[in-house]
């Protein structure tokens, strides 16, 4: 019988047909169990814990289906460890990014400083964080580039999570003419900001003359909002200040200069009678 036939040693067609067989079993089952646990803890664990609990399952069954297959064919485990201890102090010099790489990944599963799905800054690149592997860190940047950055890097480096706290301020510089009246712009922005929605009223947002431009008499506008809403607001707030200044006959100020031509200290002194 074909399955009966021995490939060497004591190994059949039979042990390789069993061994072919755990490893499609360990995939689809572990495959089975990923689909149940992302459609039960769904709403119920973050995405980035559930995706970690997937992967050790999936990691496990693999590790396990291999274990299996060094067993049937007859490979001593202990001689391979021993082997793959000595192969890994080999290894361990000629690769000494990957290891240090390896141990930042399992410090930034343990500390989270990121999450998936977060918007960071990361290594000068800006986006939403993909996915975080053991070895490196994968980010989408806001034009839709796709970043890997080693996990070392990332742990070494600063990062800047802008949505880690549940609110954020963002402000703006809103230059009036020196003819406007201080007093009544801030008084104008302060009650655009007070009638927007989602303009939180503590922390007080503020509006104060921040200092004196070359052109225009600069008001200092400071809002915080939710961070699902920051940017939405950031960007209406911004409109709104404008169409209530004009509206009441406040205006931005533009860059603007006098130009006095040579002859004119000629008429004024005409007109001085010099």
């Amino acid at each position: 019988m074909i399955l009966d036939k021995i490939i060497y040693d004591k190994v059949t067609v039979f042990n390789l047909v069993m061994i072919l067989a755990v490893f499609v079993a360990a995939i689809i089952i572990s495959r089975m169990i990923a689909f149940y646990i992302r459609r039960t803890l769904k709403e119920k664990v973050k995405q980035d814990t559930l995706e970690i609990v997937i992967k050790i399952i999936t990691y496990s069954f693999v590790s396990a289906a291999i274990f299996y297959a060094l067993t049937v064919l007859g490979i001593n485990l202990s001689g391979l460890m021993v082997a793959g201890g000595v192969a890994g102090v080999i290894l361990g010099f000629a690769s000494q990014g990957i290891i240090g790489n390896l141990i930042s990944g399992i410090f930034l599963i343990i500390e989270r400083p990121i999450k998936i799905g977060d918007q960071v800054n990361i290594d000068n690149h800006t986006g939403y964080v993909e996915d975080i592997r053991i070895i490196s860190t994968t980010i989408r940047t806001y034009d839709g580039l796709y970043v890997r950055i080693p996990n070392q890097n990332i742990f070494t480096s600063s990062i800047i999570n802008y949505v880690n706290h549940i609110v954020r301020r963002f402000e703006y510089i809103v230059g009036i003419r020196y003819s406007d009246d201080a007093d009544k712009a801030i008084k104008i922005i302060k009650a655009v900001i007070d009638d927007h929605p989602f303009a939180l009223k503590n922390p007080k947002p503020q509006a104060f003359v921040d200092n004196f431009g070359d052109n225009s008499v600069n008001i200092l506008v400071r809002v915080w909002s939710p961070i699902s809403e920051w940017y939405s607001v950031k960007m209406e707030l911004l409109l709104e200040i404008k169409k209530a200044l004009e509206a009441e006959g406040i205006e931005i100020a533009f860059p603007q200069r006098v130009v006095w031509f040579g002859d004119r200290d000629n008429e004024v002194n005409k007109e001085a009678g010099c």
